[in-house]
């Protein structure tokens, strides 16, 4: 594949970063198919090589975010097939139901400070209008100066929404997964796809930062993985998780294949060639936490999931129980010779 014409065109942005030049980003939809269906060796390392320059001249430091779990008791019914999370779904994962007090949550945002990581990820099972998201971010930001993402999915509220952003809430995450509706039903009976479109919405509506990601492997085409990245444009998305599907035992999926690392970067770099200045997302349990180069060749800026030694909680990883260890990460990005964003 010839990749002239991104290189220029990424040499033209560097000259003029204006607010519509970097929503144009540097390819079409046509050209993210072509590097969708690559196959050939030079190819991925061409991909790689220019995807890794764009995230370099607009990041500066790899981002870390760890995570607290808020209550894996969920309402979704019938659950999601791929799903370890929820209460009762598979024994690698939570399967005894569990709600984290208050002085937990407090507990661990200290701990995940004292690190030196600077952001945290909260998630909540549905079933709460989100409230159990809102309860945490004030615990968190009453001890802490940590930057804060909430995920509850599609179990918010508009009112919520506007209680969140009241208590400073820094990024509110609602994953679409997929925009092929006939796909999403297949891996998510209990949910709408739509219910997840007007989450995103709203959390535009009120001009909140929002992150929307891609689950990878669940029976998408290329075409719908393209056509779901320029859905985000339009949104517009401030945050885009590439998520790698990763079977868990004893669930409806868990003899559907993994998706490889190299296909997740794949898809990290095209995705960067689109969202040149965007935090794009790794979470460390659905590459596999010894693979996370990967994602960082491919352009991630950001790496989830990472738990440090003195972490309080026992947390498991959304797709595979496994998590990435914070000294292990650290040490990985400085062996590719990039900046771990950590505070001394």
């Amino acid at each position: 594949m010839d990749f002239s014409h991104i290189r220029d065109n990424f040499e033209n942005l560097k000259e003029d970063t204006s607010k519509e030049n970097l929503k144009n980003g540097l390819i079409s939809k046509e050209d993210a198919l072509k590097l969708f269906n690559i196959s050939k060796g030079n190819d991925y390392l061409n991909l790689f090589s220019i995807a890794s320059e764009v995230r370099d001249y607009f990041k500066k430091e790899i981002e870390i975010i760890s995570s607290i779990h808020i209550t894996n008791i969920c309402s979704v019914n019938p659950k999601c097939y791929y799903c370890g999370f929820a209460a009762g779904t598979s024994k690698e994962g939570y399967y005894e139901p569990f709600r984290t007090t208050d002085e937990e949550i407090k507990n661990s945002a200290i701990a995940i400070e004292k690190s030196g990581i600077m952001r945290v990820s909260c998630s909540s099972a549905h079933g709460y209008g989100g409230k159990e998201t809102l309860r945490t971010l004030k615990i968190v930001k009453e001890n802490t100066n940590l930057e804060v993402l909430v995920n509850a999915g599609a179990d918010f509220t508009e009112n919520c929404i506007k209680e969140l952003k009241k208590h400073d809430i820094d990024i509110i995450c609602c994953n679409l997964e997929t925009i092929n509706n006939k796909v999403f039903k297949s891996v998510k009976p209990g949910e709408d796809l739509e219910n997840r479109i007007n989450i995103c919405k709203l959390v535009k509506k009120y001009d909140i930062n929002l992150s929307s990601g891609l689950l990878l492997g669940i029976g998408e085409s290329y075409e719908d993985r393209a056509n779901h990245l320029l859905f985000l444009k339009e949104l517009p998305v401030d945050e885009i998780p590439i998520m790698g599907f990763n079977p868990y035992k004893d669930t409806p999926m868990e003899n559907h294949p993994k998706c490889s690392a190299l296909e997740q970067a794949k898809t990290i770099a095209i995705s960067r060639l689109m969202f040149p200045d965007i935090r794009i997302t790794s979470p460390t349990p659905t590459i596999g936490a010894e693979l996370v180069q990967f994602a960082l060749m491919g352009g991630a800026s950001n790496i989830a999931t990472v738990i440090p030694d003195n972490h309080p909680m026992n947390i498991k990883g959304v797709g595979n129980p496994k998590t990435g260890n914070l000294k292990e990460v650290v040490k990985m990005i400085e062996e590719l010779g990039l900046t771990p964003k950590i505070k001394k």
